[in-house]
């Protein structure tokens, strides 16, 4: 039975897309059947699993009307060794759609229960904002990932987003919780991102990931060739740091 996780916060250009499709691949590299659903009209996770946007014959739109299941809109990205359900930009046009519609909320949720038995991780990109894609997004999941740069702006972000996880889970999903938070592009040679990692240790405890993902010329290359740092330079210190991350998920999960 799969586990749902959204990859979200709310400060936009943290790595959330990144983080998304590295895990991914990280997490097919260890040996798991993954599902990376990207809800973020941009497609930039689709494009980044080595699936072209504009070819797609479905997508995850289709699926939140109900016009195609998952099992009929995923693809497999060969190159990176999981599932795709992919997005465009008839994707922001399903915000406006759904909005009449009952259950919309939970749109996301009902059509993975179909195909849970059929992967170990099934991996959200949310977008940046709090929209009904994102509300989607967290209505499904049992836990959030949260990437985050160790820089001031970043915590008062994550209070928005501890806010927002309350409410939803007091509303709307009673499994929701935070799994853990990811320290993305460190430098431990700045001073203050290792005192804002030291913060988050002190005040979030075993919440803080082990693996730390630094930052990483690599990383930030990959998009361009349509492939995940793990898959375009498993060498790099950010691709190894990745699977690192893969592995402790695994076994975080193994716990819970």
């Amino acid at each position: 039975m799969a586990k749902i996780f959204c990859i979200a916060n709310q400060k936009g250009g943290v790595g959330k897309t990144t983080t998304t499709v590295n895990l991914a691949a990280g997490l097919a590299k260890v040996g798991q059947r993954v599902l990376m659903v990207d809800l973020d009209p941009q497609g930039n996770a689709t494009m980044g699993s080595g699936v072209d946007k504009r070819q797609m014959a479905l997508s995850v739109y289709d699926v939140l009307l109900e016009s195609a299941s998952v099992a009929e809109a995923a693809v497999f990205s060969e190159k990176c060794g999981y599932h795709v359900l992919g997005a465009n930009r008839e994707l922001a046009g399903a915000e406006v759609e759904l909005v009449e519609v009952e259950r919309r909320e939970k749109r996301l949720k009902t059509a993975l229960a179909e195909v849970l038995d059929s992967y170990d991780f099934v991996l959200i990109d949310c977008p940046p904002s709090l929209s009904m894609l994102t509300l989607n997004g967290l209505c499904a999941a049992h836990g959030v990932i949260v990437p985050m740069q160790c820089e001031y702006f970043a915590l008062e972000g994550l209070t928005d987003l501890v806010n927002t996880i309350k409410q939803v889970h007091a509303n709307l999903n009673k499994d929701l919780a935070i799994i853990g938070l990811l320290r993305v592009m460190f430098d431990p040679r700045i001073t203050l991102q290792q005192q804002v990692s030291d913060q988050l240790k002190a005040h979030f405890g075993d919440k803080v990931f082990d693996t730390v993902i630094p930052r990483n010329v690599r990383l930030a290359e990959a998009p361009s060739y349509g492939l995940p740092g793990v898959i375009f330079d498993p060498a790099a210190r950010g691709s190894q740091a990745f699977v690192a991350f893969a592995s402790e998920m695994v076994a975080r999960i193994g716990k819970l």
